[in-house]
């Protein structure tokens, strides 16, 4: 299980913590240091849709140029993400096939430990 995000965001801390004490194994991927491959991201944009992964209510997306935000599609959206790594939602976690967006305790427990 991988869990990807940045550290200092408060989703990602709770979800860390979750994992932690729900004793499931996990290594964290932090974008800022290392990014994201634009084959993953396809991968994930393929399984959830680039919409639940793109953040539009953070200071990154607020501070982007109008031209950057109009006419989005997957193609821009990714790349925007790719560029712009805090503008994909946090946290995310690949699981198998799995691909979570967001932490969601009741969800998690669900998918991940029952």
């Amino acid at each position: 299980m991988i869990l990807y995000g940045i550290p200092n965001c408060d989703s990602v801390k709770k979800a860390r913590r979750w994992l932690d004490d729900s004793g499931l194994d996990h290594t964290f991927h932090d974008y800022k240091k290392h990014g994201i491959e634009a084959d993953r991201l396809a991968r994930w944009v393929s399984v959830v849709g680039w919409e639940p992964l793109l953040n539009q209510r953070g200071t990154t997306w607020r501070k982007l140029p109008d031209a950057d935000k109009a006419d989005l599609d997957s193609d821009k959206a990714q790349a925007l993400m790719r560029e712009h790594t805090s503008l994909i939602k946090r946290p995310v976690v690949e699981h198998g096939d799995e691909v979570l967006v967001g932490f969601e305790a009741r969800t998690w427990q669900r998918l991940l430990v029952e």
